[in-house]
């Protein structure tokens, strides 16, 4: 297909997103050429500004537009209780849920030895430094139920076990909607592990 050469860029461009295919690319696409052009400079100029503004927290490694990011910066959180997440996104997953009322720490990833990725890698020192400075009563660990999310989960467990803080890690198994046909062996075991008492 022939197209022209400015709208093949921004179909190229739009396709490298995650989860964004061709077809998907090329839809979007069409959608700015037909909006006006106030709408694209607007697009345009989120675009630039998001990359000139979002940096780190410096206490928690979440996005932010200042020193503290919005979290941070909050006096009605519980300080005594302390999620620990992979990547940044996943303080957003949380905060929509509207579930949980204490603190956040980024571990920028996960461990992953085929990709090079250990625990001097993550910001994991920077953990042990918090838990030293605040009174913290409780780590929620909310890595992903990945093979990198477990290693990762089972790390920070043997490290911040000693510390005698109260260590949790959120439940898992099959999601709301979900059928017995359509579930992986890993998921159903998680399920059965974590039964819950049910009736009177």
């Amino acid at each position: 297909m022939n197209i022209p050469a400015s709208l093949a860029r921004l179909v190229d461009e739009l396709a490298r997103l995650p989860g964004i295919g061709h077809k998907t690319a090329q839809r979007l696409a069409f959608f700015v050429l037909r909006e006006n052009e106030t709408y694209a400079r607007d697009l345009a100029q989120a675009l630039l500004e998001v990359k000139a503004k979002i940096t780190f927290c410096i206490q928690c490694f979440g996005y932010a537009e200042a020193a503290l990011c919005p979290v941070c910066q909050d006096t009605r959180r519980d300080d005594g209780l302390l999620c620990v997440v992979e990547q940044p996104n996943n303080i957003f997953v949380i905060e929509r849920s509207g579930v949980f009322q204490g603190r956040y720490h980024v571990l920028m990833g996960a461990i992953s030895p085929l990709d090079g990725i250990g625990p001097a890698q993550l910001k994991i020192k920077e953990l042990e430094a918090r838990l030293a400075l605040q009174p913290v009563r409780e780590v929620i660990i909310a890595t992903n139920p990945s093979m990198e999310g477990e290693a990762t989960a089972l790390h920070l467990a043997r490290l911040l076990e000693p510390r005698g803080v109260k260590l949790t890690r959120l439940a898992r198994g099959m999601p709301v909607g979900g059928s017995l046909e359509f579930t992986d062996d890993v998921t159903l075991h998680q399920a059965f592990s974590g039964r819950q008492h049910f009736g009177g």
